[in-house]
């Protein structure tokens, strides 16, 4: 595994970072799919040992057990807390009635505490915001983040998929107010979903801001035939809305080409988002623990001009998605 810092800050990363939406329990939530303790844990320990150190969940995952199941795990295999860095977000609805979700001062206070008792630590290493608040003044947002912060809550905050405009703006606050900054975007990046690239990822490279993207390998969509269906794709909803049929040429040619360098799919996908020098860690799903020795060796994988060219040749432009 090699190592890099996220955007201009002196935090050293692996260039895989372990999603953890796939951990939780699966009556919580809507997502009837994840794996619980025991089956996490193994994937957990193979990640460590392969060399992941960045860790990525969110409160909202299958309504806070993935936290719960991350914390656990990361306590009985008795990982030193500053061996891994550890990533969690905040937004979403956990609970119904007025400040049950959302970026407002008493949302993020609540949340970051509830985050932190879950996860069994004191801090995270980088606290994001899930998405855009429309409701919330977003200097409000960028103040309550600070002093998390300054309370040693958070040593590093980030942001999710969000219109160029809007996090230009937030950067622009924070330096205006003197506030903590966004180091991080978490934004949607993969050979199916290349609309980043016309001016989130160009803003993020000038300002120095780490890319982690999300759904690397679209959703699974990217490492098998199209027409394949996972326990995950068929009761996604939200995944549904992602890909269209346009998409599948990319798909064909992806196996085309690792079936030519003998690799499998998923390395290929892989290689070609780290092609871009803007990304830092892609963010990585895995449901099986095998499936990590491929995504381990995609890090490794070069292609040259000429194959990423071929890759790229079918992309049909697409309405931003994942976000408002």
């Amino acid at each position: 595994m090699r190592y890099t810092r996220l955007g201009s800050t002196g935090l050293q990363v692996s260039a895989l970072s372990l999603g953890c939406m796939s951990f939780g329990d699966p009556t919580r939530g809507n997502h009837d799919w994840t794996l619980g303790d025991d089956d996490s844990r193994t994937i957990i320990r193979k990640a460590l040992d392969a060399g992941i150190n960045f860790l990525d969940t969110a409160n909202t995952y299958s309504d806070g057990s993935s936290e719960e199941i991350v914390g656990r795990a990361l306590r009985d295999l008795g990982i030193h807390r500053d061996d891994v860095v550890l990533a969690t977000k905040v937004y979403n609805r956990m609970r119904p009635g007025p400040n049950g979700g959302g970026l407002s001062r008493k949302a993020i206070f609540t949340e970051v505490d509830n985050s932190l008792r879950r996860l069994q630590v004191d801090h995270v290493d980088l606290y994001q915001i899930h998405r855009w608040d429309y409701e919330t003044p977003i200097e409000e947002t960028l103040e309550a983040l600070h002093d998390v912060v300054k309370a040693g809550k958070a040593r590093y905050i980030g942001a999710s998929s969000m219109h160029a405009w809007q996090f230009s703006k937030a950067l622009y606050l924070a330096d205006l107010h003197g506030w903590t900054r966004f180091v991080s975007m978490q934004n949607h990046y993969n050979l199916l979903h290349r609309e980043e690239e016309r001016e989130m990822l160009p803003l993020c490279a000038d300002q120095g801001i780490g890319v982690i993207p999300w759904s690397p390998l679209a959703r699974g969509r990217l490492t098998r035939q199209w027409d394949t269906a996972t326990a995950r794709s068929e009761t996604d909803e939200f995944g549904k809305t992602l890909y269209g049929e346009d998409d599948r040429v990319i798909t064909e040619r992806v196996i085309e080409l690792a079936g030519r360098r003998g690799v499998a799919p998923a390395q290929v996908a892989l290689a070609w988002v780290l092609r871009n020098p803007v990304v830092t860690a892609p963010i990585i799903g895995v449901s099986r623990p095998e499936q990590l020795d491929d995504l381990v060796a995609g890090v490794d994988l070069v292609l040259d001009d000429e194959e990423a060219a071929y890759l790229e040749a079918p992309y049909v432009p697409h309405a931003p998605v994942g976000f408002k």
